[in-house]
C-alpha cells in the first residue's frame, strides 16, 4: 500500500503544472513567501478534491464541489480544513457555546444550582426529585413549580433554558440576552456648534434638512414653543434639543408635556427624531450587514447593558450558585481557573449529588483541557466570538477536533501559532503531533520557524509571490530544506539569512505614560512607552497587551484626537499627549464584511485606475463605466458580483457564474477598452505586483501600488473581496492607506501584529517600512510575538508572567538586550535563544 499523497500536474491559480509526494500520517509543512501558492495547493487543491471524492464515494452529487485544476491525486482520504475565516458573527455566540462547554454548566447548574427564594430569601436547595430521569436533551423543558421548603412560595424548577441568554426563560429582558445594548452618539449625529441650517445634521442634505424642518416647526407649534433653525444646536433649549435628537414620542421628550398627546401626522409635528430614527432602521435591517455596519460608523455604539452588567441572563438565573460560586462568575473564569475549580467540585460533594453530576463533571473537564492545551487558556466562555482572532477561532476548531477521535483523516490547518506567544508554541506543536499520532495526516500552511523545525516533512513554495511562486523549491526533512541554496525559507532555518538587528536607538527623553491601568486583568500597571522609537509589546496570549494598547491607549487616542468613539478602558490618566499631534490605529478588524469591497477599493486606487481607463476610452466612457458598484458599465445580469445565487430550497443556496458577463462583471463595451493589454477585468484579477508593472507609469497608481507591496500585499489579488482577507491582510492594507496620506508630524503608529501571515522575509521588508517611519520622525508601537520584530525594536515591554488571572504585570522593559537578561521574562529566554 502506498503510504504517499501524490499530486501529478496541479496548476490552480498560479501553480505552476506542479507535481510533488506528500508522506502520509506525518506532520507536513508547506511554507514560502506570501502568495507563493501554499494554500492554493492545500486548501484549493488537496483540500478540496479529498472532499469531493469522498463525497462522491458516498454517491453523493459534487456539482458544488468542482474538481480542481489538476491531473490527478492519489492516496487521499477524507479531509477536513481548519482556516482563519470566522463564519459565526453572531453577537449571540460565545467561547462557551461554540465550544459546548457552556451548555455543560447549564446543565451542571440547573441539577445543583442553589438559590435564595424570592418571599423569604432563604436558600432553596437542589432538587433531585427529576434530576435522575432528565438529560440534556430535555434542555429547555419548562420546569414546573415547587414550593419553598422554608415558607412555601412557589418557584419555577430550574432547567437549562433558565441559564441560557439565547432562551426567554432565561434571557435579561433588557438586552434580550445581548449583554450589550445600541445607544446613539450624539456627538457623531448632530454638531452641535452649528445650526440646523448650517448643516448641524450630519447625513442630512439642504432638501432632506428642509423636510425636516417642517415638520420641526410644527411640531413645536403643537407644544407651543419655537424651533429657532438658525440657532446652534448646543444653544437650543432643552425641549428643542431632546425633539430634534429623539422625537416627539419619545420618553425624552414627553418628560417636558406629560399631559399633551403627541401629533398623529408629520403634517401635524410626528417628527421621530434623529436617534430614534436611526436605531429604527438599524434594527429593521438586521439583515443588511452592509446597513447595520454603516449605521454603526455613522453614528450608533455598543455599551454594556445596566440591567446584567453585560451578563446576558435575567437576575433569577444570575443569583443561583453552585458552591458559592453563579453561572455568570464561572464563565468569567479564564479557562485555566475554570479547569482548577472543576477539579475541586468533588470535595464537598454530598455522595449522591456527586453520583449526579460525576459524568458532566468529567466531560467538562476534558473539555477544558483541550482548550488549555492548545492555547486559549486564558480566554473565558463569556467572550463573544466575533471579538476572537483569527487564530484564537482556530485552536477553538482544533481542541474540537482533539476530541473527535477520528483517524485516516486529512487535516489541513492554515498558520494555527497566529496570535502565539513563543512560549505557547511548544504545546500547540504537542497539540498537532497528538493528532498525527491517531492515525492522521497533518499538513499545515505556516512560517513559524519552530513549527517548520518540528515537522517531518516540509515543502518550500516559490520561489516569489504570484507569477514568481508556484513552483516546490525544496522538499523533505526539515534539516534537507536547510540545506537547500535556492530556498529562502531554507536559509532562515540555518540562519544564513540573519534576522533584522535592532537600530539601537534606545530610550527617548519624550514619552507617553499610561497610569493605573486596571482593565480586564491588569494590575495597576504604570507603563512608560518612548516616542520616537519602535517599541514592541509582548507577553503570553493573554496578558493584557490588546487591554493596555487597544482598550486603553487606542480608545483614549480616537477621543482626543477624533473626539468619538468608545470610552477607554479603566486607568487613572496618559500622559504625554502634548509631543504628538496625530495617532493612527491599525487593528485586525476587517475593512469591510461586504463583498463588493476589496483591496483596489479600500485602497483608493481603484479610482485613478478607472479614470486612465477612461482616458483610454478616447472620449467614449466615463470612469464612472468602470465601477461594477454603478449602473451604466457594470453587467445588469449579475449586477456586477460576477455570481449569481441560486436559491436550492432546502439546501443552501448556491453560486453560480455569472452566463451574462462570464463572472467578469463588466459590459462588453467597457471591457472593450484596454490599456497596456490589459481590461478593467483582467486588472482586478492581476495581483499588486502585476498591476505596478502595468501602471508604472502612472505615478498617483503606482505610488499606492508600491506602498502595498512594500507592506507585504504584492501577492494580494486587486479585486479580492474584502471579507475574505486575514486579520493581517487587512491591517496591512490600512497601514498602506495610512502611508498614502500625508503624514502629520510626530505621528504615533499603533498595530497589532502586524507580521500576521508574513514570511520571514516578508517580515523583514514590512519592518524596513516601520524603521523608515521612525527615521521620519513618527513613533510606532506593535503587539507582537514574532521573536525577528522584537529583536530590531528599540523598546521592549513584555507583560505576564503568563496570561489570564496571572498576567497583567510588567515583567521587563528596556532594549532587547536588558530584556533577554531579565530572568522573569518568559519572552527573554526566547530573545536570548
Amino acid at each position: 500500500m502506498d503510504n504517499s499523497i501524490r499530486v501529478t500536474g496541479a496548476r490552480l491559480h498560479n501553480l505552476r503544472n506542479v507535481s510533488l509526494s506528500l508522506p502520509k500520517n506525518k506532520l507536513v509543512v508547506l511554507t514560502g513567501l506570501s502568495g507563493s501558492g501554499k494554500s492554493t495547493l492545500a486548501f484549493d487543491t488537496l483540500h478540496q478534491e479529498g472532499q469531493r471524492q469522498y463525497l462522491e464515494s458516498l454517491g453523493m452529487v459534487t456539482g458544488f464541489v468542482s474538481k480542481p485544476a489538476v491531473d490527478s491525486i492519489s492516496g487521499l482520504s477524507p479531509s477536513i480544513s481548519v482556516d482563519q475565516h470566522l463564519t459565526n458573527r453572531s453577537p449571540r455566540s460565545t467561547v462557551g457555546t461554540v465550544t459546548e462547554v457552556f451548555t455543560y454548566l447549564r446543565l451542571l447548574w440547573s441539577r445543583i444550582g442553589t438559590r435564595p427564594c424570592p418571599g423569604c430569601g432563604k436558600s432553596i436547595p437542589p432538587s433531585y426529585a427529576n434530576a435522575a430521569e432528565a438529560t440534556a436533551a430535555d434542555d429547555d423543558a419548562e420546569g414546573e413549580q415547587t414550593p419553598c421548603p422554608h415558607c412555601g412560595t412557589l418557584v419555577p424548577e430550574l432547567v437549562m433554558g433558565s441559564f441560557s441568554f439565547n432562551k426567554p426563560a432565561g434571557a435579561c429582558p433588557s438586552c434580550t440576552g445581548l449583554g450589550e445594548v445600541i445607544r446613539p452618539d450624539v456627538r457623531r449625529l448632530v454638531d452641535g456648534s452649528r445650526s440646523l441650517a448650517q448643516g448641524a445634521v450630519r447625513g442630512w442634505n439642504p432638501k432632506l434638512t428642509e423636510w425636516n424642518l417642517t415638520a420641526l416647526r410644527a411640531a413645536a407649534r403643537h407644544y407651543g414653543f419655537t424651533f429657532d433653525a438658525d440657532v446652534p444646536v448646543d444653544e437650543l433649549g432643552e425641549p428643542q434639543r431632546d425633539l430634534l435628537v429623539h422625537g416627539v414620542e419619545s420618553p425624552e421628550f414627553r418628560r417636558h408635556f406629560p399631559s399633551v398627546a403627541a401629533p398623529t401626522t408629520v403634517a401635524a409635528g410626528r417628527f421621530e427624531g434623529v436617534a430614534t430614527a436611526l436605531l429604527r432602521r438599524y434594527t429593521e435591517r438586521a439583515d443588511d450587514p452592509e446597513y447595520r455596519e454603516r449605521a454603526e460608523k455613522q453614528g450608533l455604539v455598543k455599551q454594556p447593558c445596566g440591567e446584567c452588567e453585560g451578563s446576558r441572563l435575567r437576575p433569577e438565573s444570575r443569583a443561583v450558585t453552585v458552591r458559592g460560586l453563579t453561572i455568570v462568575e464561572a464563565a468569567r473564569l479564564p479557562l485555566t481557573e475554570l479547569d482548577g475549580w472543576l477539579a475541586g467540585l468533588k470535595e464537598g460533594s454530598a455522595g449522591d449529588e456527586w453520583l449526579l453530576v460525576e459524568p458532566v463533571v468529567a466531560d467538562l473537564e476534558e473539555r477544558v483541557r483541550r482548550l488549555v492545551d492548545v492555547g486559549v487558556g486564558y480566554l473565558s466562555l463569556d467572550q463573544s466570538t466575533p471579538s476572537l482572532s483569527a487564530g484564537e477561532t482556530q485552536r477553538l476548531r482544533l481542541a474540537a477536533l482533539l476530541g473527535s477521535g477520528l483517524t485516516g483523516v486529512l487535516y489541513v490547518l492554515d498558520e494555527p501559532t497566529i496570535g502565539l506567544h513563543p512560549s505557547d508554541t511548544a504545546r500547540l506543536i504537542g497539540v498537532l503531533r497528538r493528532l498525527r499520532d491517531l492515525g492522521n495526516t497533518v499538513l499545515v500552511v505556516e512560517h513559524d520557524l519552530d513549527v517548520l523545525r518540528a515537522a517531518d516533512h516540509v515543502v518550500d513554495v516559490g520561489p516569489g509571490a504570484g507569477r514568481d511562486g508556484g513552483r516546490i523549491v525544496a522538499a523533505g526533512t526539515p534539516q534537507e530544506v536547510a540545506r537547500a541554496e535556492s530556498s529562502v525559507t531554507g536559509a532562515y532555518l540555518s540562519g544564513r539569512l540573519p534576522a533584522p538587528a535592532s537600530r539601537g536607538r534606545g530610550d527617548s527623553a519624550s514619552a507617553l505614560v499610561i497610569r493605573g491601568a486596571r482593565a480586564h486583568n491588569l494590575k495597576d500597571v504604570t507603563v512608560r512607552i518612548p516616542l520616537n522609537r519602535l517599541v514592541t509589546v509582548t507577553g503570553p496570549s493573554g496578558s493584557g497587551k490588546s487591554t493596555l494598547l487597544l482598550d486603553i491607549l487606542g480608545r483614549a487616542a480616537r477621543r482626543r484626537f477624533h473626539g468619538a468613539g468608545e470610552l477607554p478602558a479603566e486607568h487613572d490618566g496618559i500622559d504625554g499627549w502634548e509631543h504628538l499631534s496625530k495617532a493612527v490605529l491599525i487593528d485586525q478588524e476587517p475593512i469591510s464584511r461586504v463583498p463588493r469591497s476589496n483591496a483596489a477599493t479600500y485602497s483608493d486606487v481603484f479610482t485613478p485606475i478607472r479614470e486612465v481607463f477612461a482616458a483610454s476610452s478616447e472620449g467614449r466612457l466615463t470612469a464612472g463605466r468602470f465601477s461594477f458598484n454603478v449602473p451604466g458599465g457594470r453587467c445588469e445580469r449579475c449586477e456586477g458580483a460576477g455570481v449569481l445565487k441560486v436559491r436550492m430550497h432546502f439546501l443552501p443556496a448556491v453560486e453560480v457564474r455569472c452566463p451574462a458577463c462570464q463572472g467578469r462583471r463588466f459590459r462588453p463595451e467597457v471591457l472593450a477598452v484596454r490599456y497596456q493589454g490589459y481590461d478593467i477585468a483582467e486588472v482586478l484579477a492581476a495581483t499588486v505586483d502585476e498591476a505596478l508593472g502595468v501602471f508604472r507609469d502612472v505615478p498617483n497608481v503606482a505610488g499606492q501600488l508600491q506602498r502595498m507591496a512594500d507592506v507585504g500585499l504584492g501577492y494580494l489579488p486587486l479585486g479580492q473581496p474584502a471579507p475574505t482577507l486575514s486579520g493581517g491582510e487587512a491591517q496591512r492594507l490600512k497601514l498602506a492607506k495610512e502611508l498614502g496620506r500625508r503624514a502629520a508630524d510626530r505621528t504615533l503608529y499603533v498595530l497589532d501584529e502586524p507580521t500576521t501571515g508574513l514570511h520571514a522575509a516578508d517580515s523583514a521588508r514590512l519592518l524596513d517600512v516601520l524603521q523608515r517611519l521612525v527615521d521620519a520622525g513618527h513613533s510606532v508601537l506593535t503587539i507582537e510575538h514574532n521573536v525577528d520584530v522584537m529583536r530590531a525594536s528599540d523598546w521592549l515591554i513584555d507583560l505576564g508572567p503568563v496570561g489570564g488571572a496571572g498576567g497583567g504585570e510588567v515583567v521587563a522593559e528596556g532594549t532587547p538586550r536588558e530584556v533577554a537578561a531579565a530572568r522573569a521574562s518568559r519572552t527573554g529566554g526566547f530573545l536570548a535563544g
